[in-house]
């Protein structure tokens, strides 16, 4: 088993964050193997995809250290709440509520580094008026996540009236042409609105991951700016 397990603890000196845990497709022995080996080293990991009848399986030892939340199926093993700085810089945009699990990973992956932000819930084009009435507050933050399934339409809307980092996030919520995510991928990839960063189907830790880096590097630009 050791064999099957290479951890990167020397990750964040490299890109800011650590590793995160895939859960899916890995065995319970895996898992509990994994979970030994943070302990071990005095650290915590972020566990994604992790499904509620695999958390329950977890020994009551490992159990008790995750925070544990099935909304997202993430978990915070041996984690402490880190202090966040100021006022949130990312908004979390959904087009409906059904995209609150897609949503709950980014906003869950952003509080474990310790990103303050804001979500915005249900504001798609549907209704126009539920967008257009938050425009104002959104164009503060200098990266948004727009998260949208269905035909995808929120981020090339969202993309001509803000001027923030945007990166799209789209879903499988949808049904028929909908084709589980591949409409709203491909509405995102072919938007006229320019500059906007799409990542993977239902891919929420992935999304988060990109926010954080271009948070990081504003904040670090601001810190030189700062210094001169």
């Amino acid at each position: 088993m050791s064999e099957e397990i290479r951890l990167d603890f020397q990750r964040p000196e490299r890109v800011g964050f650590d590793e995160a845990i895939l859960c899916a497709r890995k065995s319970d022995a895996q898992l509990v193997t994994i979970m030994d080996r943070v302990l071990e080293q005095g650290e915590s990991c972020l566990m994604t995809r992790l499904e509620p009848e695999v958390f329950d399986r977890f020994p009551a030892h490992h159990r008790a250290r995750v925070d544990y939340d099935a909304v997202s199926r993430m978990g915070y093993f041996n984690w402490s709440r880190p202090r966040t700085t100021g006022p949130a810089q990312i908004a979390v945009v959904s087009a409906g509520s059904s995209d609150m699990p897609q949503a709950a990973e980014v906003i869950r992956t952003l509080t474990y580094f310790g990103a303050a932000t804001r979500q915005f819930i249900d504001i798609g084009v549907a209704g126009l008026w539920r967008l257009l009435g938050n425009v104002e507050e959104l164009q503060k933050f200098p990266v948004i996540v727009a998260i949208a399934g269905m035909d995808g339409a929120l981020p090339s809307v969202l993309g001509g009236l803000v001027p923030g980092v945007m990166i799209c996030l789209p879903t499988s919520t949808g049904y028929g042409v909908s084709h589980s995510g591949q409409t709203a991928l491909n509405a995102a990839l072919a938007s006229c609105a320019p500059g906007l960063t799409v990542v993977n189907i239902d891919n929420g830790y992935g999304a988060a991951c990109a926010a954080y880096r271009a948070l990081n590097m504003i904040r670090q630009a601001a810190g030189l700016a700062q210094g001169c």
